[in-house]
């Protein structure tokens, strides 16, 4: 059975070790720091079997090397479209991640948008997505698409409800504000907020939620949504004609007036 550690990294980044009952072995989720990684594996007395990264961004590759000089010969596992230094096992849409030390596999997805590679690791119930979806939001648009980020965010919309989403960043609370904005009546806005702040209040994160939160609270998810649509509209000052439309239309606003 899986289990899944939190490393808290830099201001609001989180490294993932996932593990499973035994914690004998772990695979290391984007480490973009590898010293608390390190130093968890070793108060933890856990060996690392791998290396998974979802895209190539300092803050979630600028560890592996270290990692590497401590661990030699970790496999390093990620989009084959992106340049990732020191990865040696190149990814794509459909492949399987097998941990054999943890009886665990996982499903690549492709899900472009933050940038132009991004993938993303799909099994045992649990979403491993980067900084393609966040608690509430969703990442902004460096060298892909937006209309590549709004088909990625469709396509994890498809998995069950009950999904464990492990994104990379504590915002949620942050974007439960932008939330509000779109949907000021919408009372699961609330209740997450009431639920996040317990969180962070007793030191724990809002990181993993599920794939059901999201579709109570995220705009980005709720593009069919009539208040959503309504309020897209009220900001572009005209009519939206799709989905698409939609979500551009409330990330571009959440860029420039919210962020």
């Amino acid at each position: 059975m899986i289990q899944v550690i939190s490393v808290p990294a830099f201001t609001d980044n989180y490294i993932w070790l996932i593990t499973n009952e035994q914690r004998q072995f772990a695979a290391v989720v984007d480490p973009g720091d590898a010293q608390p990684v390190i130093e968890e594996l070793q108060r933890r007395n856990m060996s690392p079997v791998a290396i998974l990264i979802t895209h190539h961004h300092r803050d979630h590759t600028g560890g592996i090397e270290k990692l590497l000089e401590a661990y030699p010969g970790l496999p390093v596992y990620g989009p084959a479209s992106e340049y990732i230094a020191h990865m040696t096992r190149a990814l794509g849409e459909g492949q399987q991640v097998v941990l054999e030390e943890l009886g665990l596999s996982f499903t690549v997805m492709d899900v472009p948008g933050h940038t132009a590679g991004h993938i993303a690791y799909y099994g045992e119930d649990s979403l491993f997505c980067g900084d393609t979806l966040f608690g509430c939001g969703c990442g902004r648009v460096f060298d892909g698409t937006l209309g590549d980020l709004h088909q990625s965010l469709q396509r994890i919309a498809q998995l069950p409800a009950e999904t464990l989403v492990y994104c990379t960043h504590e915002y949620t609370v942050d974007n439960i504000g932008f939330a509000k904005w779109v949907e000021p009546d919408n009372a699961a806005l609330a209740v997450r907020l009431q639920s996040c702040w317990e969180l962070l209040d007793s030191g724990r994160a809002t990181v993993p939620f599920t794939l059901g939160d999201e579709f109570d609270t995220n705009p980005f998810l709720r593009t069919h949504i009539p208040e959503v649509i309504v309020k897209a509209e009220e900001i572009a000052g005209r009519e939206t004609h799709t989905p698409a439309d939609i979500f551009a239309v409330l990330r571009i606003w959440k860029d420039t007036e919210y962020d």
